[in-house]
């Protein structure tokens, strides 16, 4: 528990956490409102809509998880938790709980905010969470933001160094995904198991919209949403683990 509270209080002692919070609440919120505004009628308006923004959240909040990493590093504040904690394992171990629990309760606020907004721009628009596709995409958010939260620490205790490791997980993740359905022949079947778009499954579904304004992407995965969200959670636990195993034969 100490080490917990350690590590919330260096995550939050620093101003680009709160920054970041800011950042991927107001894009999230922001972006559901700008799209609710812009529709012609109610119909246009759903529950996958309102959350619109939540790529560039996902995108924020990456960025926050791997500098809770690759700012110690720089300040070498990192070698001081390792003189003090004699288990790496359980010094990286704390930061990634604490890191992901704040992520995944970000995550969360700014779907239920999103879906806030665009219920109070268009009340007349169906906005109910009636069903258990509704939920998972509102609800979901959080888990998904929590083991990419993992995943963006992970990148960070391998790379160390702030530039490197966002670069990397902002191009795979906005990009380098999407490109790989560019390969001739394999490269579809190769892009329905990449982490990323597995995740989305677990949000989407395999949604049928006929609405003119888009939510989060599909995903062209083919596993049921719940096994898409074990994959990413178990991708997200190897990269974890590598990290740490790195971690533990490096000098900090």
């Amino acid at each position: 528990m100490t080490l917990l509270a350690v590590e919330r209080i260096k995550l939050f002692s620093t101003r680009s956490p709160w920054w970041c919070m800011a950042l991927a609440l107001g894009l999230m919120v922001g972006f559901a409102g700008l799209v609710s505004a812009s529709a012609s009628n109610p119909g246009q308006v759903s529950v996958p809509v309102s959350q619109f923004g939540f790529s560039f959240a996902l995108a924020v909040i990456l960025v926050l998880a791997t500098l809770s990493v690759t700012t110690e590093y720089r300040f070498n504040t990192i070698k001081t938790t390792f003189q003090a904690v004699p288990s790496r394992t359980s010094a990286l171990l704390a930061k990634t709980i604490v890191v992901a629990f704040t992520a995944g309760v970000l995550g969360l606020v700014a779907a239920f905010g999103s879906l806030g907004i665009a219920s109070l721009i268009q009340p007349n628009a169906d906005m109910a969470l009636n069903s258990e596709a509704d939920w998972r995409q509102i609800a979901g958010t959080g888990l998904v933001t929590l083991f990419a939260a993992v995943v963006a620490v992970s990148v960070g205790i391998l790379i160390r160094q702030t530039a490197g490791a966002v670069s990397i997980l902002l191009a795979y993740s906005l990009v380098a995904e999407n490109l790989v359905q560019l390969i001739p022949s394999v490269g579809a079947d190769i892009h329905k198991w990449l982490p990323f778009n597995v995740a989305y499954r677990f949000l989407t579904g395999n949604p049928e919209r006929a609405v003119d304004f888009q939510g989060p992407g599909s995903s062209t995965s083919t596993l049921p949403p719940w096994a898409a969200l074990a994959y990413f959670a178990g991708f997200s636990v190897v990269m974890l683990v590598i990290a740490i195993v790195v971690a533990k034969r490096r000098d900090a």
